[in-house]
């Protein structure tokens, strides 16, 4: 089950963050977790069906963004970023750099 959240931010926008399956099944392991900078939570979920990713929902609130998080989405020019993350919860002592949504896009066409 995916996991999710947004935070509000003070200018009235929101950061949304949600945590997909893998796109490829190169490593069933991992998942991962996906952070939009938009309007609203609406407009957010619509960016990222645009780019082909149809059947993302935003159920509750569980996984919000965190601080670090959402300082990387405001400071990407695109607002929309991705990172590996473990499907089993445990996190590494080393977390993988954010990358543009982009390079995850081409990596699944591939």
């Amino acid at each position: 089950m995916a996991a999710g959240g947004f935070c509000k931010l003070p200018d009235g926008r929101v950061v949304v963050a949600l945590n997909l399956p893998r796109p490829t099944a190169v490593d069933p392991d991992f998942g991962v977790r996906v952070l939009v900078h938009a309007q609203n939570r609406a407009r957010a979920l619509t960016r990222l069906r645009n780019l082909g990713l149809r059947a993302v929902y935003l159920r509750g609130n569980a996984a919000p963004p965190t601080p670090d998080e959402i300082t990387a989405v405001l400071h990407h020019p695109d607002g929309l970023i991705w990172r590996a993350t473990p499907d089993n919860g445990v996190v590494t002592t080393a977390p993988e750099l954010w990358r543009p949504i982009r390079s995850l896009l081409r990596g699944a066409a591939a």
